[in-house]
């Protein structure tokens, strides 16, 4: 028997993050946004909720939940503002997990009871500037000297990676060669290492309340110890995390979508054009109706791609398909919204303003949707 219902667990938990998010982030947010200001305040009651270490074991300090309790928080924060909710994915999905899936049990120790408490952050560095997409044209190195890695290069558009609350950043960087090919290995960096220097936040189109800074690295030494799992398979790595954050920014992007029908819904109940409420125009319902019909399926999509990942099965297409998916609908809904707000939806006052800023990142962050499509072709066996 299929039941798509979240058993009562999953449900409290999304009653508990819907409230939040209603309560006392919508109050709030816009003003974070608008000043371009890191939600400190917020960030810490999540921590105090649990909300960062849902999907890691008790013993780490986490919740002792699953991936799929993840993804429901994130929809439900998405839906009121992507800015804390991407400040969770990554600190989640991008800060913690490469240390809790790859890290030495030293490692984990030193760690992950900070990053599930939301006491500190972590940043994922592999993106570099002249990278984007092409993930594996690293050109930061790391060589060994005396028993410390000397890192030199650079990263860009890192999240968390320069609050006050940030201890680590995870990079990839080139530590040889094996085969007439890169060896790339993962290597922890906490803040405040002599050579690391984190670059001034940058002026965003969306994502206002949430930090990310290009990171530069000169002389940066750190010990051997803190490589990340085994050395020459870092990029390998980062890739697998990655087709996990697919999954976390897919329920963010649905989470966005499904925010979009909400306001869209208050305010054709209180709008009134031609002497009735919008609302009682088709051309009005047809495209609410789109929308939702958008982030439903985006949901069911994400819903089988954490199912599958779940269960231990081969999910990267799923992943792949429900972050293509969730950004098409975001950014669909997020534009009609605006119109359908008409000037209001343009001001920044209004959550779908919002909404529609920060729904183009979707289609760029964590895979383009170029390289989602390249993705579902080739586990197609398109070559």
């Amino acid at each position: 028997m299929i039941d798509f219902r979240l058993d009562d667990e999953y449900e409290a938990l999304r009653k508990t993050v819907h409230d939040f998010a209603q309560n006392e982030v919508a109050p709030v947010i816009g003003g974070y946004y608008e000043r371009e200001e890191f939600p400190y305040p917020l960030v810490a009651k999540m921590g105090e909720m649990g909300l960062f270490g849902l999907p890691f074991p008790e013993e780490y300090g986490g919740m002792g939940g699953d991936y799929f309790a993840l993804c429901i928080a994130l929809e439900e924060l998405a839906r009121v503002d992507s800015s804390v909710a991407v400040t969770l994915e990554a600190g989640v999905s991008l800060g913690a997990m490469p240390i809790y899936r790859f890290g030495s049990a030293e490692q984990k120790r030193e760690w992950l009871p900070a990053l599930c408490s939301g006491e500190a952050l972590g940043g994922f560095g592999l993106t570099e500037p002249g990278g984007g997409s092409d993930a594996g044209a690293t050109r930061t190195t790391a060589r060994l000297d005396n028993g410390e890695w000397v890192i030199n290069g650079s990263k860009a558009f890192i999240t968390n990676s320069g609050t006050d609350i940030t201890r680590l950043v995870t990079i990839t960087a080139i530590t040889g060669e094996a085969g007439g090919r890169k060896e790339i290995s993962a290597i922890i960096v906490p803040s405040g290492t002599p050579g690391f220097t984190v670059a001034p936040k940058y002026s965003k189109v969306g994502w206002n309340a949430s930090d990310t800074h290009e990171l530069a690295f000169s002389d940066c030494r750190v010990p051997e110890e803190n490589l990340v799992g085994e050395r020459g398979r870092g990029y390998a790595q980062f890739l697998s995390i990655l087709d996990e954050g697919r999954i976390a920014i897919a329920a963010l992007g649905v989470g966005l979508a499904q925010g979009c029908v909400d306001e869209c819904l208050r305010y054709v109940g209180e709008r009134e054009a031609f002497g009735n409420k919008i609302g009682a125009y088709q051309s009005i319902q047809f495209k609410i109706a789109d929308m939702e019909l958008r982030a439903h399926t985006a949901r069911l999509a994400y819903y089988e791609a954490a199912s599958k990942m779940l269960r231990g099965e081969p999910f990267k297409k799923e992943a792949a398909i429900a972050k293509l998916a969730s950004s098409n609908a975001a950014m669909d809904n997020s534009r009609d919204a605006t119109q359908i707000f008409g000037g209001y939806g343009f001001m920044n006052e209004f959550a779908v303003g919002r909404f529609y800023r920060d729904a183009k990142i979707l289609e760029i962050g964590e895979g383009t949707s170029e390289v989602q499509r390249m993705l579902i072709a080739r586990e197609l066996g398109l070559r």
